[in-house]
């Protein structure tokens, strides 16, 4: 490691002190060496995402009930914060993504997705945005920023990943609400990307903005649940995945006003076993296919991208959890290409829903059970 790397190393310890925490540590093999595990909370009811906080004050971690709380670097769970809006914790629906402000230290802001009920019962994918206090108690001034329209949701496929561009957009992957066609009708926001400034309001360079009949919010269209969504820190793109019925989960890079094809293209069925009703095949003319694409679905949710000088062995990798065979997947990349997986934790026996990396290098995974965990995984040996 040259010495530039040992000093970004030293500034991310001491910026996030948690990387000495080592409670219940074990040791779980992998291709590249032994995984060093530890527990840093638990306890978690049924957690979703989390978004680290700078300098010692840890990290937020949402719970799907409806709980916004800090981890700190002991590992000490903290109250509920206060000023969360009421979400729809039904079904899938509740609180799901959060992500800070590209420029939190200044404007303390913090970006929140969740489930919405709407008059008819039913329910749609909403993001609001309030500046956490100092003393990390409660969330100020929230104020609704987007809103998934209509809200078709019964309880399934609200999608809900957050992220910022280098530019300073906001991009919000959203599920079809378990209502196939509508991810193919441009006059409705399920089953799309949407692109927004920070404020809610909508580019002029979107590429359906001024068009009739059209949302302007839309990035891309024809997807199924997005639950992972990140930025590729070496080209600046944006890559999503998605859920696939039975079969066919998938991670796509969208371009702005392409068709990723569903449920018109898919390589999946029904639960059922049965076709799927609207499909043509697993590639349709004028469809983008997937980037990449699991025959057999993982039940993939969370994204990350290893870009920190700590484990060399996992340069150019990208995390994923995956709920159903219970594990952690790495992907070896070379550019964008996909040229190896592996897949960890499976002795931990536990539904990885969220994946991050670290300040200090290290991937921090939770677990969507009743009884959530926070992890932290290293390498043993660095």
């Amino acid at each position: 490691m040259t010495s530039r790397n040992w000093l970004t190393t030293l500034a991310a310890a001491a910026l996030f002190p948690m990387l000495a925490h080592a409670a219940s540590e074990q040791q779980l093999p992998s291709e590249e060496g032994q995984l060093t595990v530890s527990t840093v909370a638990d306890g978690l009811r049924n957690p979703w995402a989390l978004a680290f906080l700078p300098g010692e004050q840890g990290m937020l971690v949402t719970e799907r009930p409806g709980n916004l709380r800090v981890v700190n670097a002991e590992g000490k769970v903290g109250p509920p914060i206060s000023g969360v809006p009421k979400v729809w914790a039904e079904g899938q629906g509740g609180l799901l993504d959060v992500v800070l402000s590209p420029d939190f230290k200044r404007d303390r802001t913090v970006y929140l997705s969740y489930a919405e009920e709407g008059e008819d019962g039913k329910a749609g994918t909403t993001v609001g945005r309030g500046q956490l206090s100092q003393d990390l108690a409660r969330l100020e001034n929230f104020n609704v920023i987007f809103r998934q329209a209509p809200k078709l949701s019964e309880g399934n496929h609200f999608g809900s990943r957050l992220v910022f561009d280098r530019e300073g957009f906001l991009f919000i992957a959203l599920g079809e609400n378990n209502q196939r066609p509508t991810a193919q009708d441009l006059d409705k926001l399920q089953g799309k990307i949407v692109r927004i400034l920070p404020d809610g309001q909508v580019p002029k360079d979107n590429p359906f903005f001024g068009k009739t009949d059209v949302r302007p919010e839309i990035w891309s269209f024809g997807h199924r649940n997005q639950q992972g969504a990140a930025l590729n820190p070496w080209t600046g793109k944006l890559w999503t995945h998605e859920h696939g019925p039975r079969g066919g989960d998938e991670i796509n890079i969208p371009e702005p006003g392409k068709n990723y094809g569903w449920p018109v293209a898919t390589h999946g069925i029904n639960y059922s076993m049965l076709p799927i009703p609207e499909a043509k095949g697993k590639h349709v003319d004028g469809m983008v296919d997937p980037h990449h694409v699991w025959e057999k679905s993982p039940g993939i949710s969370g994204m990350a991208f290893y870009d920190n000088p700590r484990f060399k062995a996992w340069d150019h990798s990208l995390f994923i959890g995956a709920l159903v065979p219970q594990e952690l997947i790495r992907l070896q990349l070379d550019g964008d290409r996909i040229v190896h997986e592996e897949r960890l934790l499976g002795e931990l026996k536990a539904r990885i829903r969220d994946v991050r990396v670290g300040p200090d290098g290290y991937v921090y995974v939770l677990t969507d059970a009743k009884d959530g965990a926070l992890f932290k995984i290293g390498l043993s040996g660095g």
